[in-house]
């Protein structure tokens, strides 16, 4: 699946009023067609030692995988649904900005299977995630 720069305008679009905003997570489309989300690492994201916490990186994951989900579906019939998260923290974060990109591993009529992978601002691979999303049909 290749994103171009009109997906990520239209989910930063949809970051209002949601915990997407809250964290000011924002996305963009880089240089190879991939959908990535930015979240500064501060105080909204700190856990008490002073790092990056790992509920603020798998919300990262989440938002991301379930925006790019959201973009490749009708969401005038259906919806989508994380069922299932994980990550892997491979190096701690204390400040300044990560970065998730997304690949999509399966897409297939009811499922999205997300590989997500975090950078830190020197480019150091971060965190290795994956979101499992279920597609809905809306009622």
């Amino acid at each position: 699946m290749r994103f171009e720069p009109a997906h990520a305008e239209r989910a930063n679009a949809m970051r209002a009023d949601t915990l997407i905003a809250h964290l000011d997570i924002r996305f963009h489309v880089d240089d190879e067609g991939r959908l990535c989300a930015t979240m500064p690492v501060d105080a909204r994201t700190h856990q008490p030692m002073g790092l990056l916490h790992g509920g603020a990186t798998a919300a990262l994951a989440e938002s991301l995988g379930s925006m790019g989900s959201s973009l490749l579906i009708d969401l005038s019939g259906q919806g989508v649904v994380g069922v299932e998260v994980n990550a892997n923290h491979l190096k701690g974060v204390q400040n300044g900005t990560v970065t998730a990109t997304g690949h999509m591993v399966h897409q297939g009529r009811s499922t999205h299977v997300w590989d997500i992978r975090m950078h830190n601002g020197a480019g150091e691979l971060c965190a290795v995630c994956r979101l499992t999303n279920l597609i809905i049909t809306r009622k």
